[in-house]
Order: C-alpha cells, then structure tokens, then sequence
C-alpha cells in the first residue's frame, strides 16, 4: 500500500482528500502543518505529498522549498489561486504539479496515479550518456564528480533529451514526457522547468552553453 502524506491547514480538507484516496487503495497521512509535515517526512516513509498552498505559519511554497532540500518525493500542489504566477512559483520551488482548487475527484485520483505509476516504472538502474550518468533510484543527475537532484518531471525531461541527444523536442512533446494524462497544463510550464534545469546545471558547473539547447521557433534539444 502507497502512502500519501495530505498537508492542509483545514481539516475538513484533508478528510474530505483522504476519503477520495482511501477507496484507490493509498494509505493517507494528515497533518495541518508545515513544520509537523516536514517532521513526518523525516521518520515516516511517504510516497508522494499533497500539499496546500495557502497555511499560515509555513505556506505551501516555503515548505516545498524545504522538503526538497532532503527529498526528492513527488509533490503536488493544491491551490485556490489561479495565477499563472502561482504555477511558476511552484516549480520554481520544486513541485511536481499542480491542481486547483476546487478540484475534481476524478483528477486528483488520475494526476496521484500517474506521478506514482511513473515512480514505480522508473527501475533501480544507472542511465548513461557520455559522462553523464542518470540515477533512477535517487533522481539525480551526474556528470563526472558533480551531481545534481532532479524533481521527478525534471528526470523526465532530461531523460526524454538525453536518449535522443540531437532531437529538436517540442514544447508540446516535452508536456507529454512529463505529464502522461490529459490536462490543462500551461504549456509554458515546460519552459519554467528548463529554466530551473539550467540553473541547477549553472551551480553544479555543467557547461549549459553546450548542452540544452533552445531550438528557437520549436523547443529544446541536449546537443
């Protein structure tokens, strides 16, 4: 059985998430705080979080911000706002998706299915490219001795690049890489998720100049 850990200031929230989970088979861990949920990611063993924006305290953003510090566990965001700030925001931070609020049963069921059946694919091997290495055990991202953590939607992103280095991928193509269900997805959401790849290879001192490229006028390419 999967556990899901809901994060969610409003308890009839996160009784009302639980019981759309329970019946699909997910065990649910319910906290009404950042600190108490980052406290039971570090003892429990949770397979994916669910976890608001708006709390007070720690907000949605800051407690993202601070599980990915550790984790790498896929997390999905619940938002009452529909900004498209909010959405870059998010990734920026390292979430994995997103859905507004109020959501409907049926998505949220297809959107935590796809993010765990995806989990489950991924087998415990190395991917290697030239120098490059890609751990699908600790989605990581490795180019000699420097490494780099990846969310899950960035792994599949730059595993989708990697395996067809000279591809030119559409924006619409990286999309489907990353989310496998229908949805309603910015399309420039792929953007946000390159820009934040960039920045991460630019710390870890990966040569983005000459890997990850934009194609102007259709996507992105390794090489």
């Amino acid at each position: 059985m999967q556990t899901i850990l809901l994060v969610d200031d409003e308890q009839r929230m996160l009784d009302l998430v639980e019981l759309f989970l329970s019946p699909h088979g997910y065990k649910c861990i319910k906290e009404t705080s950042g600190i108490e949920a980052l406290q039971t990611l570090k003892k429990e063993p949770v397979d994916l979080v669910l976890l608001d924006v708006m709390m007070p305290g720690m907000d949605g953003w800051e407690v993202c911000e601070a599980i990915r510090e550790f984790s790498s566990i896929p997390i999905i965001m619940l938002t009452a706002r529909m900004e498209k700030g909010d959405l870059v925001k998010g990734l920026n931070m390292g979430a994995d998706d997103y859905i507004t609020k109020p959501f409907d049963e049926r998505e949220l069921i297809a959107r935590v299915n796809a993010l765990l059946r995806r989990t489950s694919e991924i087998s415990n091997t190395l991917i290697t490219f030239n120098d490059f290495t890609l751990d699908t055990e600790m989605y990581s991202f490795q180019y000699k001795d420097q490494t780099v953590p990846l969310t899950m939607k960035e792994f599949y992103i730059i595993k989708a690049l990697i395996s067809r280095p000279t591809k030119a991928y559409t924006r619409e193509e990286l999309l489907q890489v990353a989310w496998e269900y229908e949805s309603d997805i910015e399309i420039r959401a792929v953007d946000s998720h390159i820009r934040n790849l960039r920045e991460k290879l630019r710390k870890a001192g990966f040569s983005t100049d000459e890997f990850l490229n934009t194609v102007w006028g259709i996507g992105y390419r390794w090489s």
